[in-house]
């Protein structure tokens, strides 16, 4: 493994880690969200690039665009929570509750 595809996996890994280990406020779910898909992003145009195909350019702007999709949804869902529930604390949602 080149060390440029263990920093990637290492990224992605070190999101995923957050994302499941610190869940206590839903910004910083977000942000690993955020990191793991920009290391993906990455990883996918390299790879596009090191096959020197056409086939694959257009892989990395359609997984930018999701990315930003998720980024804008979150967003959404932090300030409706905080405007709800006055804080993005995870432990104080109630998932039951309209």
């Amino acid at each position: 493994m080149t060390p440029m595809h263990f920093s990637f996996s290492s990224a992605f890994l070190l999101g995923l880690m957050g994302l499941t280990f610190h869940r206590a406020h839903l910004l910083s779910a977000l942000l690993c969200l955020e990191g793991m898909m920009l290391s993906l992003f990455i990883a996918v145009a390299l790879w596009a690039l090191q096959l020197e195909s056409t086939g694959f350019s257009s892989t990395p702007m359609l997984l930018l665009a999701f990315s930003a999709c998720e980024a804008s949804t979150g967003l959404a869902l932090l300030v409706a929570t905080a405007r709800t529930h006055g804080s993005d604390n995870l432990k104080n949602l109630n998932l039951l509750q309209c």
